[in-house]
């Protein structure tokens, strides 16, 4: 239950009116963030930025533009290399680390591609993910393991939605090889505790990966703190652009792993029978990257970066509070994860007992209220926790959203009960 002080926190946002889409739309509940953030004026002014002023192909150019270019990207990855601190020990960016995609789902794709053949796994191997993972971080390694004979092996929650020590001792062995899991849950918005994860895998020798779609844009994240070997999120879930996602690796596991895409610059030289590859990160960068994406993307980093990540964690902590003590007080809601809202990091499921989530979603719609509904790309973890359906509803929030945000979430999910004939009481 949130203070009267915590509820004046977040009775309005000051951040509203820094993305245009919200502040031109003032008559719109947008508690999606989980699927994609909304871009600040900053962000879409860069984009323009890039194209009207250094518009040219990075890296092999030797005129202005192309210099330039380079250079704002090369700035770019060091923005995001000291976003989530992967620095030397004089605290300086190491941006070299920082490898550009188009998204989280193909920079899990790069690393299950080629990470699995540096490791070399067997039939006696296993690969560990958690049975929360979003299919993104669930299927190259299922693929993979189909391709090598290799185990997958699942960590599973206890009833307070955790993943304990007993099982990650339990599952993670030495038969294990790769452990790629979550940091946090895109359905449930519980966070794992990564680090003791990647202190088990490096005691058998494992490499651990770790899938920040849902971290990097809500929680202060420390790459070298986590102790973990690779990293992927998507800028698009941060207030970037879509279309970017982002690779960070430990420079030795980085460079130890072959390419996964091959063309145009990611080499140094090619003859008639061979090719010598490009250092990290162009290595994984064949041809023409979004160069304007990228550059977009250290913008909405030093806007991220310039309110201070413990202020914004802090106020969408009281948001997701309210939002879950609000959906607890309906007595046709079930929530699905912990009933605590400062466990949740920005991500709330929950269910109308009898009407079908996209029933959900549809009617609050009419009212412009925008949530996800369905199994949000997490089909096994649905399935162990025996959801009716196999579907949720789904409302995520951001900094940028308010109490009024959740009030209207509340009214118009009294609109959904009262068509489907439910007698509506309880009211948040």
């Amino acid at each position: 239950m949130l203070s009267e002080q915590q509820l004046e926190d977040i009775e309005k946002s000051p951040y509203k009116a820094d993305f245009p889409l919200l502040s031109q739309n003032p008559d719109l509940t947008f508690l999606d963030s989980a699927a994609t953030a909304q871009r600040p004026e900053a962000v879409l002014d860069a984009m323009r930025e890039f194209y009207t002023t250094m518009n040219a192909n990075p890296l092999r150019g030797l005129y202005r533009l192309s210099v330039e270019a380079t250079s704002a990207i090369d700035e770019a990855r060091n923005k995001i290399a000291r976003f989530i601190g992967a620095v030397d020990e004089k605290g300086n960016p190491q941006g070299s680390q920082i490898v550009f995609t188009r998204n989280a789902s193909e920079s899990l794709n790069l690393v299950a591609r080629t990470l699995g053949p540096k490791v070399v796994l067997g039939p006696d191997d296993e690969v560990a993910i958690s049975i929360m993972e979003h299919h993104s971080n669930l299927i190259p390694w299922q693929q993979l393991c189909r391709q090598t004979g290799a185990k997958l092996t699942y960590l599973r929650l206890d009833d307070d939605y955790r993943i304990t020590p007993e099982e990650v001792a339990a599952k993670i062995g030495p038969h294990t090889k790769i452990v790629s899991v979550t940091q946090v849950s895109n359905v449930l918005g519980v966070q794992n505790d990564v680090k003791a994860i990647a202190r088990r895998a490096h005691e058998v020798g494992a490499y651990m990966v770790v899938d920040g779609a849902q971290s990097v844009p809500h929680i202060a994240v420390d790459v070298r703190d986590l102790d973990c070997d690779l990293m992927a999120f998507s800028a698009h879930k941060l207030g970037g652009p879509m279309g970017i996602g982002v690779l960070w690796g430990k420079p030795e596991v980085l460079d130890a792993m072959p390419p996964f895409l091959t063309g145009g610059e990611m080499i140094d030289a090619v003859t008639e029978t061979d090719a010598l590859w490009a250092p990290v990160p162009q290595k994984f960068e064949a041809g023409t990257q979004d160069a304007a994406g990228s550059f977009a993307t250290g913008v909405a980093i030093d806007y991220l970066a310039g309110h201070g990540m413990d202020a914004l964690e802090r106020r969408e902590r009281e948001l997701a509070t309210y939002l879950c003590d609000s959906l607890a007080a309906l007595p046709y809601v079930d929530l699905i994860g912990p009933a605590d809202g400062s466990r949740h990091v920005g991500a709330v499921a929950f269910n109308v007992r009898g009407v079908h989530p996209h029933d959900v979603a549809s009617i609050l719609d009419m009212s412009q209220v925008c949530i996800r509904a369905g199994h949000h790309c997490a089909q096994p973890l649905l399935s162990y926790l025996k959801v009716e359906n196999g579907a949720t509803c789904r409302a995520s929030v951001a900094f940028y959203n308010d109490k009024q945000d959740v009030d209207r979430l509340v009214e118009g999910l009294d609109r959904v009960w009262s068509l489907f004939g439910g007698a509506v009481t309880g009211k948040a």
